[in-house]
């Protein structure tokens, strides 16, 4: 609940069912509970029973024929069922209308369950709409028209085949520590069976530094105390970060008063981050978490030697040290980093709310990557049950990090004010959105828990145990979200937490791990080794064994070398200075590593008092044309430190090849630099001490003229998914001149790659000069390129007539493979992603009478 954006999804969850998300049990309509043929429903005026279409007969359909809905209509049924519960509501039925799907809403008992997108298809085929809680008795049923267009054999309902909930108590961390371990013990056996109860509490001292606040009103409502306790560690971070007690209330919390600690991280980035330097303070003001305030590049922040790569591996150390405090103190933590990263939905970043899910799902997957191996391997932190936090897109899968760095699934349910569809407001939302929570187990086959990991009312007790909707716990937001009436009724909070089916703080067994292994320990926890050749000095360690035996000292996957790299003489460890400076500037973690009891952590902080080097400009511009390429030619302010590499994302420049160097300057060769793609590039400088530096490079080629004529294209796609069976361009046709064009003598291409050599089909949905009045062919390029195969060639007929200067055309086309193969759009030239309405796209390029003039062809 970390933002008001967060509130703002508009119609995209209304899709949850939508497109391949839901594995759907299938229908067996011969020996199901209910089964009704369409025209036996109760329909609307404006539907009809029929046999053919357009005079097409469409055979295969039972009983007497089938209904037929165009742009309105509602479909109404009643279904009597032996006893509340779940039970799935599928249909059989064709829409080969669009490509895209054709929208439809369900209403069960009066209430609106969502739309569903119909899939398009041109043969009778069976669609489930998912699991819906119907009640004993009588219920009523309706399909109404969204979009439209599908045509109805039958509707069936039946017993929903739900899973049984059995998952295993297997860590992906196999080092798990024994407290840990007896956690998850504990929560596989609850789940499915129970549900435990959990609160967030106020982080960053509000309340006025009242952190119990919520707590204490829940205990003197019910009498109890929520098991769980979600905790944030966002203010121990590199920027502003200050000690607000919450590390020392999670070990009360767990230790004192036998409860459960979870945490998210709302790690933030500096708002200019151009211009921050790295280890600098920067106010809090001038911080944030989203994206939309922010120049910082989450694709670099899993390139190693990027500025936006070194500002995560601080802010991990920040955070590993508090991790690393709950560890020494036998604390497991139900740990749920980057968490809500798809937001409002998509691929590629675009629903991103948080910073750390802008680039999109890869790059997200690669940064949960690299915090779960940097966490549990260089820091040897093995407190952690993992929680990835998802939707119910038909995206989201795409954003899974995996089973092997995944424990638990969670879902942050908001839906008392937004996203609710039976047609309430101001009043709490007691759903226990089960569909949602099925989906979520489908996710993993069934092998990870699932819980509501924040949310703002709590299902009643009712809704939970007769949908069998098995969350593993609940966990409102702090403030309003939790005391509020228009969020929750006291009396189901009440009924809730007296209840034998929710688990209460009072009710957890002893989690804790009698060790009767005595640790060893270290003296201090904490060095600072500043890299400056001046300041350097060895670092003394007392060291008390407790009887143990040290075994060796690991810095991450490396082991340190005795004698070279340290000394150890009675209680006495010296590490070396010589082996210090090569740590880089930032927090480390060295692990003592006994042969018995818990390993010691000495946290290293490496500073460098040493003036960093820098260069001049920071930014240059290169011009790939023959006649305007020059070397581009770097001023080298040393400091005391030597150019150690050139580093352009993964690849590193090769001297003498790339570019030369001296003691004061550094000259980019233009054979390098007119290999770079056109638009920014960032090359970073490294150095044997200090800040690395960072040029960005600004590629044009001035030789490849823009065309200018007096014909625009305008384009969007009607389909961003990245994997679909068909392309969907939306194009409009501006003349942007002084005189009249003829149609006929217009040619528009979309180029793209087709993803497997098939036969084409290509459609018109519409056009605003007459669908007979547009023509397209598939072209077979002679050269293909890295982006595209083939164009889509649109045209027109001489009856399509003139456009005068300021008008335009419309056309909304879709084509596909004829065995409905998928296509990779995101290798497309001409896609784009981000746009959802008519903008300039140069990638589309237009021509009049052969000649090019709109877009740049690739």
């Amino acid at each position: 609940m970390k933002n008001l954006l967060k509130k703002a999804i508009t119609m995209m969850l209304a899709f949850t069912l939508l497109l391949g998300f839901m594995t759907a049990p299938p229908v067996h309509a011969d020996n199901a509970l209910f089964t009704i043929e369409s025209e036996n429903a109760q329909l609307t005026s404006d539907l009809q029973v029929t046999t053919q279409i357009y005079g097409q007969p469409k055979p295969g359909y039972s009983g007497s024929g089938f209904v037929w809905m165009q742009n309105s209509g509602t479909i109404s049924f009643t279904v009597t069922v032996p006893e509340t519960g779940m039970y799935t509501i599928s249909t059989r039925y064709m829409q080969e209308l669009s490509a895209d799907g054709r929208l439809q809403s369900l209403a069960v008992n009066g209430v609106t369950k969502g739309s569903y997108m119909l899939p398009y298809t041109t043969t009778w085929s069976n669609f489930d709409f998912g699991y819906h809680k119907l009640n004993q008795g009588s219920n009523t049923i309706q399909l109404k028209a969204g979009w439209g267009f599908a045509y109805f054999d039958t509707f069936t309902v039946d017993y929903a085949d739900l899973d049984p909930l059995d998952v295993q108590p297997v860590l992906s961390d196999t080092q798990a520590t024994p407290e840990t371990q007896l956690l998850m013990d504990y929560l596989t056996d609850v789940y499915g069976n129970h549900m435990i109860s959990g609160q967030q509490e106020i982080y960053g001292g509000g309340n006025d530094g009242n952190s119990e606040l919520e707590f204490d009103w829940i205990h003197n409502l019910t009498g109890k105390y929520p098991a769980i306790r979600g905790f944030d560690l966002m203010n121990y971070n590199p920027l502003y970060g200050w000690e607000d007690g919450t590390t020392a209330r999670m070990i009360d919390w767990v230790n004192n008063r036998g409860g459960i600690a979870t945490n998210s991280w709302h790690i933030t980035v500096p708002r200019d981050f151009t211009a921050y330097q790295l280890g600098e303070f920067v106010d809090w003001k001038k911080a944030t978490y989203k994206p939309t305030e922010t120049n910082f590049n989450t694709a670099n922040a899993v390139v190693p030697g990027t500025k936006e790569y070194q500002y995560v591996q601080l802010a991990i150390g920040d955070l590993a040290e508090q991790l690393q405090i709950l560890q020494n103190n036998n604390v497991p933590v139900i740990f749920r980093p980057f968490h809500e990263a798809e937001g409002n939905g998509g691929l590629n970043g675009e629903g991103a709310w948080f910073w750390w899910a802008s680039a999109g799902s890869e790059v997200y997957k690669q940064l949960w990557d690299l915090l779960y191996t940097e966490l549990t391997e260089t820091y040897g932190l093995h407190n952690l049950i993992w929680t990835y936090n998802s939707y119910v897109y038909s995206t989201s899968p795409a954003w899974y990090p995996g089973d092997d760095q995944v424990d638990i699934v969670g879902y942050d349910k908001y839906n008392t004010i937004y996203n609710r569809y039976d047609g309430l407001s101001g009043v709490p939302n007691e759903d226990a959105i089960t569909s949602i929570f099925y989906q979520l187990v489908d996710l993993t086959g069934g092998t990870k828990m699932v819980a509501m990991t924040e949310n703002d009312t709590v299902p009643s007790v009712q809704n939970l145990t007769e949908e069998k909707s098995g969350w593993l716990y609940f966990l409102p937001w702090y403030g309003e979200h939790l005391m509020s009436s228009a969020f929750n009724y006291p009396a189901t909070l009440t009924t809730l937490y007296q209840s034998n089916y929710v688990i209460t703080l009072d009710e957890l067994p002893d989690l804790k791990v009698n060790n009767p292994i005595p640790s060893a320990s270290i003296t201090p926890a904490n060095v600072e080794f500043d890299k400056n050749a001046s300041n350097q000095n060895d670092k003394a360690i007392t060291v008390n064994s407790n009887g143990n035996t040290l075994t060796a000292l690991r810095a991450g996957a490396n082991t340190l070398i005795e004698t070279q790299d340290y000394t150890l003489s009675g209680n006495t460890l010296l590490l070396k200075k010589a082996f210090l400076a090569t740590l880089p500037v930032g927090e480390h973690s060295i692990i003592f590593d006994f042969n018995k009891g818990q390993d010691p952590v000495l946290k290293v902080k490496i500073v460098d008092s040493t003036p960093s080097a820098s260069i001049a400009p920071v930014s240059a511009a290169f011009d790939k044309a023959a006649n305007l390429a020059q070397d581009i030619s770097v001023a080298l302010t040393l400091n005391g430190h030597q150019l150690a590499s050139i580093t352009n994302g993964n690849s590193t420049l090769l001297a003498s090849q790339d570019y030369t160097a001296s003691s004061a300057a550094v000259v980019l060769k233009k054979s390098y630099l007119s290999t770079l793609p056109l638009g920014q590039n960032t090359l970073t400088f490294h150095f044997n001490g200090g800040n690395n530096a960072v040029l960005t490079v600004n590629v044009a080629d001035s030789s490849v003229p823009v065309p200018t004529g007096d014909l625009t294209v305008q384009a969007f796609n009607g389909n961003t998914s990245a994997s679909t069976n068909g392309i969907s361009p939306k194009i409009k046709v501006v003349n942007t001149g002084d005189s009249a064009i003829q149609l006929s003598d217009v040619k528009v291409r979309y180029y793209y790659t087709i993803d497997g050599e098939k036969d084409q089909s290509f459609w018109i949905d519409w056009a605003s000069i007459g669908n007979a009045n547009v023509t397209g062919n598939f072209v077979k390029l002679a050269t293909p390129v890295a982006s595209a195969d083939y164009v889509l060639e649109i045209g027109f007929t001489s009856s399509a007539g003139t456009l005068n200067p300021g008008q335009s055309a419309e056309i909304q086309t879709r084509f596909s493979k004829t065995d409905w193969s998928n296509f990779n759009q995101v290798n497309d030239y001409s896609f784009k992603a981000s746009s959802s309405q008519f903008i300039n796209n140069e990638q589309v390029t237009g021509y009049m009478n052969g000649q090019l003039v709109w877009g740049i062809e690739p």
